[in-house]
C-alpha cells in the first residue's frame, strides 16, 4: 500500500534527547516522525519506508544486548540503500565519524548545543537531495517513453513506406 508520509526515524536509547530533537524537527520539518529507543526496534518499522533515519552511535547504555549503531547503520544501508543515515554521537572522535562515513552515514553530528541547528542543516540537504534524485527519475521514466514513441513511430513508418512501395510496385 503506498503512502504520502515521509518519514524520520530517530533512534537514541536516551528517551529525552530523541523527545528534544523529535520537537525541534516537528517545528520546522513536515515529516511524521518516529523515535526508537533500539536499533532493533528501528529495524521491524522500516517497512515504513523512512527517507532518513538519525541513528545513535551508542545504543546499548539500558539495554545491554542491543546493537551499536554502526551495526545497525550497516544492516539499514546493506537492507535499504537508499535512506539517508545521520550518525549522532557524544563522541568527538575522527576515527568513530570516519567509521561512520565508511559504512554509508550521510554525515555524523556531535551532540552538543549546535547538534540540532546543524541537524536542521544537514535535513535540508538531504530533503534536496531527495527532491532531485525524485525528479531524476521522473526523467528517466520520460526519456524511456519518449523513446519507445519514437521506436514505435519509426517502425510504423518503415512498414507504411515498405507496405506502400510493395503496393505501387504492383499496379
Amino acid at each position: 500500500m503506498a503512502t504520502d508520509k515521509r518519514y524520520i526515524f530517530l533512534v537514541d536509547d536516551e528517551p529525552i534527547q530523541n523527545e528534544m530533537l523529535k520537537d525541534y524537527l516537528s517545528e520546522r520539518f513536515l515529516y511524521e516522525i518516529k523515535t526508537f529507543e533500539s536499533g532493533e526496534d528501528m529495524l521491524q518499522q522500516m517497512h515504513l519506508n523512512p527517507e532518513i533515519v538519525v541513528l545513535d552511535f551508542h545504543l546499548s547504555a539500558h539495554i545491554p544486548n542491543a546493537k551499536n549503531g554502526v551495526e545497525i547503520l550497516k544492516a539499514v544501508k546493506d537492507q535499504y540503500p537508499d535512506i539517508q543515515v545521520i550518525m549522532l554521537s557524544g563522541q568527538d572522535k575522527i576515527d568513530v565519524a570516519v567509521d561512520s562515513m565508511k559504512y554509508g552515514a550521510y554525515d555524523y553530528v556531535i551532540k552538543g548545543e549546535t547538534a540540532f541547528s546543524r541537524m536542521e542543516n544537514i535535513l535540508n540537504n538531504v530533503s534536496e537531495l531527495h527532491k532531485v534524485k525524485t525528479i531524476n527519475k521522473a526523467y528517466k521514466r520520460t526519456i524511456s517513453f519518449l523513446t519507445g514513441s519514437i521506436v514505435i513511430v519509426v517502425a510504423l513508418a518503415i512498414y507504411l513506406f515498405y507496405y506502400m512501395s510493395n503496393k505501387a510496385s504492383h499496379l
